[in-house]
């Protein structure tokens, strides 16, 4: 691990996005140590991507500062493009190529980096190599982007949205890899909207909504903050009081769930054998029935929908 003086291998200050009316980024502040795994965590529409692309040199922001390696983004940024790697959201490989020679050109762009053949085997794509591009599956092109960003040893990753599309086979393969790269003590910055992938994966992790952070921390951190343990999700045949079941016994939190019918809240709690009979000892006095009932371990996906009042999956 770096020295507890190093300087961060990224940060960004004020950082704000604009297009026209629609401000993507909004006063973002962040700080990514030197051999972390940094998640920016966050729905779709949230800036994620616009906020990476705005650090890989690809946008010019509207407001504040960015320095990746002690850097600032200047002229063409030729030096500093030579020490980052970077697998777009979105990567359209030339389909006429051989697996070998696509990793080939990419490492062409760097003066000092790995052998292709390293690269692909660190992917797990080395049977691949004489392969044409066109007949990879989805995983195993998605595999094969993450080479080409790799092959010239970056100092500093960038990883947007790696997994979104991917079944789950190759999901995991793609999490093993970026564990790989932690062990190897490489700086990573990874967007995801899935929060178990970010659980998995990130020392830290940014909660953004609408271009601003919402909080910051370690994945177990931040689920404690939401003050228990466990969430019961309870979907009820008509409306129930906020305040009721905020009273009920053990519930520390209650939180309606945004676009599902007909009635559907989630209780953050600590003792789920505690707070469920009072709970349905509620619905009997309103009238109600429990149309479904279900409780599980507290996510971060818990507390993004406390702190912003919508889900991970739902669109801005």
């Amino acid at each position: 691990m770096p020295p507890a003086f190093a300087p961060p291998a990224l940060a960004c200050r004020g950082l704000v996005k604009r297009y026209g009316a629609l401000v993507a980024v909004d006063g973002l502040d962040l700080a990514v140590a030197r051999g972390e795994c940094f998640g920016l965590l966050g729905p779709n529409g949230a800036g994620k991507t616009t906020t990476v692309e705005i650090f890989e040199g690809l946008l010019v922001p509207d407001a504040g500062e960015v320095e990746l390696l002690g850097e600032s983004w200047r002229g063409d940024g030729h030096e500093l493009r030579t020490r980052l790697g970077v697998q777009l959201q979105e990567t359209k490989l030339p389909e006429k190529l051989q697996v070998r020679e696509v990793v080939a050109l990419f490492r062409s762009f760097y003066p000092a980096g790995l052998e292709p053949a390293e690269a692909l085997a660190r992917v797990g794509l080395s049977e691949k190599a004489r392969a044409w591009v066109r007949t990879l599956s989805g995983g195993q092109k998605q595999r094969l982007s993450l080479a080409c960003a790799l092959v010239g040893d970056p100092e500093l990753l960038f990883l947007d949205e790696p997994t979104t599309g991917l079944d789950p086979a190759s999901r995991r393969q793609i999490w093993e890899i970026v564990e790989e790269l932690k062990r190897r003590g490489r700086t990573v910055l990874l967007t995801t909207h899935y929060m178990e992938e970010a659980a998995r994966l990130c020392d830290r992790v940014a909660i953004v909504d609408r271009g601003r952070k919402l909080a910051e921390g370690t994945p177990a951190a931040l689920v404690a903050s939401l003050g228990a343990e466990h969430v019961v999700e309870i979907e009820a045949d008509g409306e129930l009081s906020a305040a009721a079941l905020a009273d009920l016994p053990g519930v520390e939190g209650v939180v309606q769930v945004p676009g599902q019918a007909p009635c559907t809240w989630r209780l953050t709690v600590r003792d789920v054998a505690r707070a469920v009979p009072p709970l349905l000892a509620l619905l009997a006095r309103e009238g109600r029935e429990a149309r479904r009932l279900a409780t599980h371990t507290a996510t971060l996906e818990d507390l993004f929908l406390s702190l912003a009042g919508r889900g991970l999956e739902d669109q801005a």
